[in-house]
């Protein structure tokens, strides 16, 4: 092996060693950090909360296609019963905020669901609603404007 072989070795080895050092020492720096638990706890918690968003994007149906849109609105009401008989308040009223937003007839379902919902829980869907459905009208245009790519 040559001068110039042995020096570059040498070389990468060092730097090799430095960056190693250099990882070691911020990883231990930032775990030692006292907020460094908070952070990653509402790291996770933000991603969790996208996950669940964008859950809703993959199970919306083609809207031009009645029995889809007809089938989605019964599994979600389905869902949402299900889920409020357990006990499983926030997710029943994600799924009932979801059949109202595709329900041709809004008004009259949200009549029915006030008569048949306990008041808290009514509440709590009457304040996701707005939120479900601008999401599901942005989902919807995005779904158009999809089809019209493909056109």
């Amino acid at each position: 092996m040559s001068l110039v072989g042995k020096t570059g070795a040498v070389v990468a080895g060092v730097v090799g060693v430095a960056l190693v050092g250099y990882c070691l020492y911020f990883d231990r720096k930032r775990r030692s950090a006292p907020d460094f638990k908070r952070k990653l706890r509402e790291r996770r918690r933000k991603q969790r909360q996208q996950a669940k968003e964008n859950d809703f994007v993959g199970k919306l149906p083609d809207m031009k296609d009645v029995e889809a849109v007809q089938k989605f609105f019964l599994e979600e009401v389905q869902f949402g019963e299900e889920l409020l008989a357990r006990g499983d308040y926030e997710r029943g009223v994600d799924h009932l905020s979801n059949a109202v937003s595709v329900c041709g007839q809004p008004q009259q379902l949200l009549q029915v669901l006030q008569q048949t919902l306990p008041q808290p829980v009514f509440q709590m869907l009457i304040q996701r609603l707005p939120v479900v459905r601008q999401r599901f009208l942005a989902d919807v245009s995005a779904q158009n404007l999809a089809e019209d790519d493909v056109e």
